[in-house]
């Protein structure tokens, strides 16, 4: 019961995040006068990450974060896999 309150929470902060995130970029376009944004994002099913983005700096980062996030979840899948 505990993982499943876990799991609702860690989706929650996500959500919470992508709203402030969307937030602080409407101000910064409102505040600057400029209107072109920029961004990337990652969807991860399982250990392969599909990566899009708006610019090359953008797709950098996402790619670094997508290489971390398979790092990740290779080495939880392994050790779950000699631990139990």
């Amino acid at each position: 019961m505990k993982l499943i309150t876990l799991g609702f929470v860690f989706v929650l902060i996500g959500i919470l995040l992508i709203m402030a995130s969307l937030l602080s970029m409407v101000y910064h376009a409102a505040r600057t006068g400029e209107s072109e944004l920029r961004g990337g994002g990652i969807v991860m099913i399982g250990p392969i990450p599909i990566i899009f983005g708006t610019d090359v700096g953008a797709l950098k980062a996402v790619m670094i974060l997508a290489i971390l996030l398979m790092i990740i979840a290779i080495t939880l899948v392994v050790i779950t896999r000699y631990v139990i």
